[in-house]
């Protein structure tokens, strides 16, 4: 089906087909002279022969009247085991330097969600050996996860820890989503998981900052198509891992804005909630495998009430937050214990124990907080007996909660470690018994286990009291 471009505005193209129109969401090849066919995505039915189109890709050097001819599908993805190892665009083409990936199936990108009767619920614990998350914000297996921080204070780190952790301990398949990210970031993941030797079980999609605000839009799409098939045709089990969702938002806004449609609240489309969901919903479980989501969300000027910070919190298991405030008393990983939270932990999924520990660290950290504003102008000692005794191991559980990851075993110069759960609740309950007051607060910070404390040599002391 051959058609004409009559209108170019920005990433959004008009072009009419007086042969008839194509479907909603079929791909669209502009020809262009002397460079590979720019694929536009049909949009809208603007009239009998007309429609508007999101190009994926710049517009530049694309001209009223040039010919576009319609493919009859929509965008196709390759999915197949010739994709591990390999670093992939939006189409699917190599940005790592390989070849072309060959013997895989096509597969298209729009796709929808399992039926309710096939989805499996998220069950059991996934541990990841971060102390903080599995005591606190336990991930489920075969759930969403949500990462929220601001700039600055962790989240790609942490994404990254989490895919080297799991990707050593646990069997499966590793899919990791670029959603307009900077290229650095990329570069550095796809090196280091090289360097690791964990590349040959993951394959990376990218649609980076540099994009185009079309192909930022779609690249989550492609990467779940790939998880989808990995799922269904070859019942593996799944572990999706994006960075950044709100970078998806961001390009349906940009997105949104070309096509003329009046913003919502603070700015956003109007749209927001359901392609949120367009993504979310098909990130689930079903009795052929598993796919367990990670995903990296933005949080703009720190406000974790933003729109697009809110959309995607009804779709997740467990929301771990980044905090500025931890991050600057040199508390890593900087997850607010307050707000971080999981529905796994109770006392069916996460057992009577774990469930205990948790809620009194959680108590103890809470009261410290609400009392950090009376020491800051009257000092500890105008406390209750009771209160300074609280406090004191309120900081002790802070300190302990930290632990040095192997992704930045180079820069801190302290080995990576992967700290068992019954080992995470041993130490906290030490703390909460008061059998570890006697031992300095700097004693807590960075170690493993609860036994590393205990043996802290006081004449090395590698940080001082805070």
């Amino acid at each position: 089906m051959e058609g004409a471009i009559t209108a170019i505005h920005g990433d959004i193209i008009e072009v009419d087909f007086p042969g008839g129109l194509p479907g909603l969401l079929h791909a669209i090849e502009v020809q262009r002279p002397g460079e590979a066919p720019l694929v536009l995505e049909a949009h809208s039915h603007v009239s009998g022969t007309k429609i508007k189109a999101i190009s994926l890709g710049f517009t530049q050097g694309l001209k009223r009247g040039m010919a576009v001819r319609a493919t009859g599908n929509p965008l196709l993805f390759p999915a197949g085991t010739a994709c591990l190892g390999r670093a992939l665009d939006n189409f699917g083409a190599p940005v790592d330097g390989g070849p072309p990936v060959s013997g895989c199936q096509l597969v298209p990108i729009h796709k929808r969600p399992p039926r309710l009767d096939d989805q499996v619920p998220a069950r059991g614990i996934l541990e990841t050996g971060i102390k903080v998350i599995d005591l606190l914000a336990p991930f489920p297996k075969g759930g969403k996860i949500g990462l929220f921080g601001g700039a600055g204070v962790g989240k790609t780190v942490l994404l990254m820890e989490i895919i080297y952790k799991i990707a050593k301990i646990y069997s499966g398949i590793s899919l990791f989503c670029g959603v307009g990210e900077r290229i650095r970031e990329g570069h550095e993941l796809w090196r280091e998981m090289q360097r690791q030797g964990i590349i040959e079980n993951a394959a990376l999609v990218f649609g980076q900052m540099s994009e185009s605000p079309g192909i930022r839009f779609r690249t989550p799409l492609s990467a779940i198509a790939l998880a989808e098939f990995f799922r269904d045709s070859m019942r593996k089990d799944v572990l999706f891992l994006m960075d950044n969702i709100y970078r998806f938002v961001q390009a349906g806004n940009e997105v949104s804005v070309l096509l003329g449609r009046l913003t919502s609240r603070v700015g956003y489309q109007p749209t927001l909630s359901p392609e949120i969901a367009q993504v979310e919903e098909r990130l689930v479980s079903t009795r052929n495998g598993t796919i367990t989501s990670v995903q990296a969300i933005y949080v703009p000027a720190d406000d974790i009430t933003d729109p697009a910070v809110a959309a995607v919190f009804p779709h997740l298991d467990t929301t771990v937050v980044l905090s500025r405030e931890i991050a600057a008393k040199g508390l890593y990983p900087a997850i607010d214990p307050m707000l971080s939270k999981s529905k796994f932990l109770n006392p069916e999924d996460a057992g009577p124990g774990h469930y205990e520990i948790a809620s009194r660290t959680v108590e103890h950290l809470a009261r410290y907080r609400e009392l950090s504003d009376i020491i800051a102008m009257l000092g500890i000692e105008e406390l209750s007996a009771a209160d300074r005794v609280l406090v004191k191991r309120a900081r002790r559980l802070e300190a302990f909660l930290t632990q040095p990851f192997f992704l930045t075993e180079e820069f801190t110069g302290r080995k990576g470690r992967h700290i068992p759960l019954s080992d995470t609740i041993e130490g906290c309950a030490a703390v909460l018994s008061g059998e570890a007051d006697s031992v300095p607060e700097e004693a807590f910070f960075m170690k493993g286990t609860i036994k590393e404390v205990f043996d802290f040599d006081v004449s090395r002391n590698e940080r001082p009291s805070f």
